[in-house]
């Protein structure tokens, strides 16, 4: 079992321009996500539930035909086997991401 301060959480790279911290466990997983400013998601799927709020900054998402610009407090459900992604503005955004574990 894992406590997390989300404002002090020290986050490592997991891809260039994203930083994380993930705590993974038998069925979920959970990772406080750092993106930095100007990146993009073009879209991908996967056949597990995906949800979040956004902590910190702007960033628009999509999923299917939807899309919406989000901020700090606003929050996201990504069903399994729909087409998503994102991207972000002129600063980093900060999300709490929590997703099924892939079987």
């Amino acid at each position: 079992m894992a406590f997390w301060n989300l404002e002090k959480a020290e986050l490592a790279e997991f891809r260039p321009g994203i930083m994380s911290k993930a705590e993974i466990g038998a069925t979920l997983i959970m990772v406080c996500m750092e993106i930095g400013a100007g990146k993009e998601d073009l879209g991908h799927e996967h056949p597990f539930d995906q949800c979040g709020v956004v902590l910190e900054g702007r960033i628009e998402m999509f999923a299917g035909d939807e899309k919406e610009t989000l901020s700090a407090g606003d929050a996201y459900f990504l069903p399994a086997n729909v087409r998503h992604g994102w991207k972000t503005f002129e600063a980093p955004v900060k999300v709490l991401d929590v997703s099924s574990k892939p079987v």
